[in-house]
């Protein structure tokens, strides 16, 4: 029985225990030592299942090679979750090496009918993914009702510590 290529890229020494861990620097934990600015990966096409990516987005210089080197390797049905400082976050902006914020509205460049609808083919954009997001919240946001957690996160900074975002290849 072949098992599931199950990736963590950009994994530091936290990576997730079954996962194969990828990063640029060889600390505990990594097990292929791998710039994911330079490209393409040295991952063979439609490999992956399923990819974790935590905290690594907001550093890339190109969201759009990012991603669409995630979609080659990834196998049709297969996942990637992401999750990174939110936009309104002030962890967002706290560290000199982020290069972007992302919100909700970041992700619908990465699917096709979005693209289409919108006129935007000319991105060049090669991704085509269905999304879902939730939110980890800051600790006096989380016992809120979700009305009171709905509406914040629309009106006030500093609600939502990170978004959460998962992926499905089309």
């Amino acid at each position: 029985m072949v098992k599931e290529l199950k990736l963590d890229l950009a994994c530091g020494q936290n990576k997730t225990p079954g996962f194969f861990g990828i990063d640029i620097e060889p600390v505990e934990g990594v097990d292929q030592v791998m710039d994911l600015e330079q490209y393409p990966w040295d991952i063979e096409s439609e490999s992956a299942q399923e990819i974790i990516c935590n905290h690594y987005v907001e550093h890339t210089t190109d969201l759009i090679k990012f991603m669409d080197e995630v979609y080659r390797i990834l196998k049709q049905g297969g996942q990637i979750r992401i999750s990174c400082p939110y936009y309104t976050s002030m962890r967002c902006w706290q560290d000199p090496t982020h290069k972007r914020a992302i919100s909700e509205a970041s992700f619908m460049y990465f699917n096709k009918q979005w693209r289409d609808v919108n006129k935007l083919d000319h991105y060049g954009i090669k991704s085509d993914f269905d999304f879902v997001y939730g939110y980890a919240f800051y600790p006096e946001w989380v016992n809120r009702s979700q009305e009171a957690r709905d509406f914040a996160v629309k009106h006030y900074n500093n609600v939502v510590s990170d978004i959460i975002i998962t992926l499905t290849k089309k």
